[in-house]
């Protein structure tokens, strides 16, 4: 697989894969989302291509303290094929060239298949209660 940075004309099909993957909800604008990410470190914003098609992703973010993940995916028939891990590999490394002393990461606590896979990456719970405050609804967006 090929890692590279985000690129404006890889939007739709990023989208479709979100959507296969089950990471598009209402709640969450997927094409505002990459409208803020490209306004802030947009090199951190990767693809993984198999012969030109986009079949992984993954948004990373630093912001001094910690980094965070999100938006990965990995096309549901290539899961387990490795490009999960490769592609994390890669934000991972980019992020310790930032100086990034830890990853934070946000899963579903339903979504068990993700939270194993997280942890055969070394990633493990904190014993922290994740919290959030919306700023911004956007009520535009419909899936």
């Amino acid at each position: 697989m090929k890692i590279e940075a985000y690129k404006p004309t890889d939007e739709n099909a990023v989208l479709e894969l979100w959507k296969r993957c089950g990471l598009v909800a209402l709640q969450n604008n997927p094409r505002a989302d990459i409208e803020r990410k490209l306004a802030v470190a947009p090199e951190l914003f990767l693809i993984g291509t198999v012969d030109s098609e986009i079949v992984a992703t993954a948004m990373a973010g630093y912001e001094g303290h910690r980094g965070w993940i999100n938006y990965l995916a990995v096309s549901p028939d290539l899961q387990r094929s490795g490009y999960g891990r490769q592609i994390m590999e890669h934000a991972e490394s980019l992020l310790r060239e930032r100086g990034c002393p830890k990853i934070n990461l946000q899963v579903r606590s339903t979504n068990r298949q993700v939270i194993e896979f997280y942890q055969r990456l070394g990633f493990s719970f904190d014993d922290v209660l994740s919290m959030g405050k919306r700023l911004v609804i956007d009520e535009t967006f419909d899936p």
